[in-house]
């Protein structure tokens, strides 16, 4: 994938850290998606420093296409110091059990000096966060009961801060879903284009095609050989990532006339199937070794 598709998308970063920072004092606390396929690269770097103090709860969305093992080091990464770090599924509703207690317990304080105010039943106000795709708006309609938040499997739908009311005496700030500008690797900008938060159509298809074989070669190799058919000595071998990738489209009979392997079919059967988890539950970011929770 060219180096500019990496690092620059047409989003409106400075536009959504004003508004971010201009409504943070109108809420109580910071709801954030992160996609649990990619716990980091989903992140946007400067979440910390824009809410500051903020009590934040991390929801590890779509936890039910991401390894289980690796979401579990994720949860217990991002768990501490004012912040709470959930798995959770806008489809399966796991986790949904945990959020309103996990709500409770960080503000905790909060509800009593109202309590002791008798502001008993007082609607707590939470600001939802996440990069396009991740899942905002389907957790918002999740949370009040009703489709109050335009849903569709593409990035960018979301264009201007909404509040919605949910259910639990909860109120909710949808933001826009931005990426920032310029990312400092090349692979947060892969990670984020396999998993749709990137638009499929800014991108080179069969070059991000190659790069996911890549990936998966790396991280999860039995589970390309079982959905592909390739054998674990073609992953041995001294095949390309582009030879591996042909490989598959010979595999699976996606040939043109000539033999040739037909490579966009490839490239949108592999993606395609990778965000439908049809190859398995896989987790593209990893903690280093440093990072690991004890």
């Amino acid at each position: 994938m060219p180096t500019d598709i990496i690092q620059w998308f047409p989003g409106h970063m400075a536009k959504t850290r004003r508004l971010i920072q201009e409504n943070l004092k109108k809420v109580d606390l910071v709801i954030e998606l992160l996609d649990a396929r990619i716990p980091r690269s989903s992140r946007n770097p400067e979440i910390k420093r824009l809410i500051g103090d903020k009590p934040l709860i991390t929801l590890l969305n779509k936890c039910s296409l991401a390894d289980p093992a690796e979401t579990e080091k994720w949860i217990r990464h991002y768990t501490g110091n004012g912040s709470v770090c959930i798995a959770f599924d806008c489809v399966t509703k796991k986790g949904l059990d945990k959020l309103m207690p996990s709500i409770r317990t960080l503000l905790a304080d909060k509800l009593e000096r109202y309590a002791q105010k008798g502001m008993i039943g007082r609607r707590l106000r939470a600001m939802v966060v996440g990069i396009p795709n991740v899942g905002k708006s389907s957790l918002i309609n999740l949370l009040c009961g009703s489709k109050k938040a335009k849903v569709e499997n593409r990035p960018g739908v979301t264009l201007n801060p909404q509040w919605v009311s949910a259910r639990e005496e909860l109120d909710l700030m949808d933001m826009p879903g931005v990426l920032w500008p310029r990312f400092d690797d090349r692979e947060t900008g892969e990670n984020l284009a396999v998993t749709g938060a990137i638009k499929d159509d800014v991108v080179e298809i069969e070059t991000l095609a190659v790069a996911l074989c890549r990936k998966l070669r790396d991280r999860y190799p039995a589970l390309l050989c079982a959905r592909y058919k390739v054998g674990e000595s073609d992953l041995a071998a001294d095949l390309s990532d582009y030879e591996l990738f042909e490989l598959i489209g010979k595999k699976r009979g996606f040939l043109v006339s000539g033999g040739e392997v037909n490579t966009e079919r490839t490239a949108n059967t592999l993606l395609d199937e990778f965000r439908a988890a049809k190859i398995g539950r896989i987790t593209l970011d990893t903690l280093s070794k440093g990072e690991w929770p004890c």
